[in-house]
């Protein structure tokens, strides 16, 4: 049961109510919007909530289990802050969402009816529908490690230890041409040996996808230029001229964290478990199926 401020039960005794919804979205990036289905501008807690940006709430639904419950916000494109390019580019992609239910005549008369994130957005021509996810979503999610052979840490984080920005981890340079909407030739990356870089990061410095960082798939060397492809074709387009700062990667094998960073004492995989082709071994004499360490 939810615990209303005294003013704004008052308000609700009245019978004749001043109320409206506001939604506080904060995406992964830290930046912080304000919507509201009243016709002027609302504030508070320090955030400044749009009117008529085109948002229009289903139903609040919530069940007394641990399933998760959804709501759906709907809406054109119409606010400019909202914008399709960064739906594509996963901006508000689990964006944490306040729903707020607010007497618009006096906004510090409010209460917060539930926090979720964002989860699957459909778009179509003219419109998008958000999902809301309650809190419960967290619970289907799989936390700890996994027993697997590779490496499950992400390269340079606390577990790994590897300092990524030293010189022989890290490279800038910019595009020179463009092969594919995912590849192109690059300068500055002359020095570093074919491969060094495939399944590193990429972190745009300036250009259209400027502050964004993408993820590496190969990185080969004709005549010492550099052609890099990354993983995925960006949202915005890649331009020549654009400058980047490019970090090495790894394929989380023991065999590569040993030669290319000598940190096999932080390696988070288990190289010698037993793989699907023990299952197919069977008793020999020749040498290779006596059932001996592999």
């Amino acid at each position: 049961m939810k615990q209303l401020d005294p003013a704004l039960q008052a308000h609700l005794d009245e019978g004749t109510t001043t109320l409206a919804w506001c939604w506080r979205i904060t995406r992964a990036d830290g930046v912080a919007f304000g919507f509201t289905d009243h016709d002027r501008v609302l504030v508070f807690d320090g955030t400044e909530f749009e009117p008529e940006s085109g948002f229009a709430a289903s139903e609040i639904r919530a069940g007394s289990d641990l399933s998760v419950d959804a709501q759906d916000a709907e809406g054109v494109l119409s606010s400019d802050r909202i914008t399709e390019t960064d739906i594509l580019d996963g901006r508000w992609d689990a964006a944490e969402v306040e729903l707020w239910r607010v007497n618009w005549a006096d906004p510090s008369q409010r209460v917060l009816m539930r926090r979720g994130a964002v989860g699957q957005i459909r778009r179509g021509r003219m419109a998008f529908v958000a999902e809301v996810r309650s809190l419960a979503h967290v619970l289907g999610q799989t936390v700890g490690r996994t027993f697997q052979a590779g490496c499950d840490a992400a390269l340079g984080d606390a577990r790994c230890g590897v300092n990524l920005d030293t010189a022989d981890y890290l490279g800038n340079g910019a595009v020179v041409d463009l092969l594919r909407d995912r590849a192109f030739i690059a300068s500055g990356l002359g020095g570093f040996e074919a491969g060094w870089f495939s399944f590193g990061t990429v972190e745009w410095t300036s250009g259209a996808n400027s502050g964004r960082r993408a993820e590496m798939l190969a990185h080969d060397l004709v005549d010492s230029v550099a052609i890099l492809t990354l993983l995925e074709a960006p949202v915005r387009a890649v331009t020549e001229g654009d400058a980047f700062t490019i970090r090495a990667g790894c394929d989380k094998r023991i065999e590569t964290c040993s030669a290319k960073f000598a940190n096999t004492v932080n390696f988070r995989g288990f190289p010698h478990i037993p793989g699907q082709d023990t299952i197919l071994r069977y008793a020999s004499r020749d040498g290779g199926h006596e059932g001996g360490v592999l």
